[in-house]
């Protein structure tokens, strides 16, 4: 089974990020500044490096694999023909997070083995080749070893500064487009505490020590690009003003600072009933990245976003639905961009295929590549849902046109006739009936059309259009490794589940919401007309009755009850 990202994060990240997600919530409301990157002032020489490295892109789940290989969480082995062809797609810099564990012999001289060391020159240097900026780091190390930092201070510190100085020497004739970034999502609550002070002080030590190793090692390094994190690369106002500090004591003109992003917290995974990318999903956006910008671009100091998307992504790419994951991405590319923040899209090998070196949602490319350059319109939904045997209406269709002007709608490449098939006033879309009744004349379930429609400017937007009926859920048996509901979709997208007890109280995990998490503890099969309810979902719900409701795009709720006992699981449809 494919690793993912999800599957190595630590309970402490788990925490960070929702400790994020409130800190975020209760920052005082920032004002969408989106022009203030736009200073008179000239770029620095390293904001000027950092401007050109975007947009870049992550070779993730690889060389930062746990285990024997580069291929031990099911990525193939990297080739040359990849870093061309992601260089051919417009990336100007490539992250190559590199996991150095099971290659670092033993103390006192933590030898890192010679032939993975050149491993990761040769995928460095055919980058290097291919033009892009680089990063490289120790990335998984961060919480297989170096989180047990302060129960064994000084084993831990001494693998840490011999892994540096060799990675250091081996690459101090390389072009100062290759930058080194000291650890990926510091954190020390292995085996420790989880005082916040006592990891401000080591994460300060490690990216010290690092500073003083690289820059007097010799060669380019005297001058070469550093990126430093904040603690778990959060964004939480703490967190920035204690990685301010150490840069401001290094005082280093040749420092970059770097967190992560992957959203408002409910949205990235789809739990909590936040199945649309709605006004709090974007004051996620603007208030995490007005802090940021605050804390170094405004004070000279250059941010890498080095990893960025969402964490249901690592469950797989449908956890959010398409149109609300465009209008996720379409935003923060060009918010970012703005605020003069290089992206680095985190892409463990769900994005670009690594064997045939193409998009696994062109649509998403499109969205993204966009934003480097400029915005994108969208609309309130990309799904038109026509019900079976109900008369056909016309639709009307909010856009958000995004300082865009609307062009064309076509069905396919067929254009369409405005004023016959569609009409459109300032920004809502009408889709006239006629239209509608020709498209859905076969009579299927399903998308029957995907019109498209174009703007002046960035990506095209799609219409799915879809003739459905009420979705139609049957009993079932099973346990609770293997439960299953068969389901007639009709036509409908899942959107959500809830999940309660007989008394009212919330049912399954994260019980502070009776909505469930999407794919974690259920997810729609459509090709098996099945909706799963997976182990996950069981292993935190109690025997007996739960309630559950099942959300789907086109507004209706259908209810389920299931009856939990041990191991056995009984379902009867409402």
């Amino acid at each position: 089974m494919k690793k993912n990202r999800k599957s190595v994060l630590s309970l402490t990240l788990v925490t960070a990020l929702i400790l994020s997600l409130f800190s975020s919530a209760m920052a005082s409301a920032a004002t969408d500044n989106s022009e203030q990157a736009n200073t008179s002032a000239a770029p620095s020489k390293m904001q000027t490096y950092v401007n050109a490295m975007e947009p870049g892109w992550n070779l993730g789940n690889s060389l930062d694999a746990v285990g024997e290989d580069e291929t031990a969480w099911g990525n193939p082995r990297i080739t040359k023909e990849l870093i061309q062809s992601i260089a051919a797609e417009g990336y100007n810099s490539i992250r190559i997070p590199v996991t150095w564990e099971a290659h670092i012999g033993d103390a006192p001289d933590y030898t890192i083995d010679s032939a993975y060391m050149n491993r990761v020159q040769e995928v460095v240097n055919w980058a290097l080749d291919a033009d892009l900026y680089v990063m490289i780091n120790l990335h998984h190390d961060s919480w297989r070893w170096i989180s047990y930092m302060e129960k064994d201070h000084d084993n831990v510190l001494a693998r840490y500064n011999a892994a540096w100085t060799q990675i250091a020497d081996k690459f101090k004739d390389s072009s100062d487009k290759l930058m080194f970034e000291s650890v990926n999502e510091p954190r020390f609550s292995e085996g420790g505490t989880t005082d916040a002070a006592i990891g401000y002080r080591m994460l300060d030590e490690l990216n010290t020590s690092f500073h003083k190793i690289v820059r007097t090692s010799g060669g380019n390094n005297e001058t070469r690009p550093l990126v430093l994190p904040t603690m778990h690369t959060s964004s939480a106002q703490p967190d920035l003003d204690e990685l301010n500090k150490t840069i401001q004591k290094l005082n280093d003109s040749n420092i970059i600072a770097t967190v992560h992003y992957y959203g408002f917290w409910p949205f990235s995974v789809n739990i909590a009933g936040y199945t649309k990318y709605n006004e709090e999903v974007q004051k996620d956006v603007t208030d995490t990245f007005e802090r940021v910008y605050n804390a170094f671009t405004a004070k000279g100091i250059p941010v890498i976003v080095g990893e960025y998307g969402l964490l249901g992504f690592d469950q797989h790419t449908g956890v959010i639905e398409q149109g609300e994951k465009l209008k996720f991405f379409e935003f923060v590319g060009q918010y970012l961009r703005q605020k003069q923040m290089t992206t680095m899209l985190w892409d463990n090998g769900q994005h670009f295929v690594r064997t045939s070196f193409t998009w696994s949602d062109q649509e998403l490319f499109d969205t993204m590549k966009a934003s480097w350059t400029g915005r994108s319109s969208t609309a309130e939904t990309d799904l038109v849902y026509l019900k079976q045997n109900e008369a056909i209406q016309d639709k009307k269709v909010k856009l958000n046109l995004n300082g865009n002007k609307f062009n064309s709608l076509k069905n396919g490449t067929t254009p369409l006739v405005r004023g016959k098939d569609y009409t459109i006033k300032k920004d809502v879309l009408t889709l006239k009936s006629n239209l509608l009744t020709k498209l859905t004349a076969s009579g299927d379930l399903g998308v029957n059309a995907t019109l498209t429609a174009g703007f002046n400017e960035g990506a095209d937007w799609n219409f799915n259009i879809i003739k459905y009926d009420t979705p139609k859920l049957n009993d079932a048996t099973g346990t609770t490794s293997a439960f299953a509901i068969p389901t007639m979709f009709n036509g409908n997208q899942l959107a959500t589940m809830e999940a309660t007890y007989a008394n009212g109280e919330n049912a399954g995990p994260q019980n502070w919401t009776s909505f469930k998490e999407f794919s974690y503890t259920f997810s729609p099969d459509y090709e098996r007309n099945v909706i799963e309810l997976k182990s996950n979902f069981f292993n935190e719900t109690n025997d007996g009755e739960v309630t559950l409701k099942f959300h789907f795009w086109n507004g209706d709720v259908l209810t389920y009850k299931i009856t939990k006992n041990g191991t056995s699981v009984v379902g009867v449809a409402s």
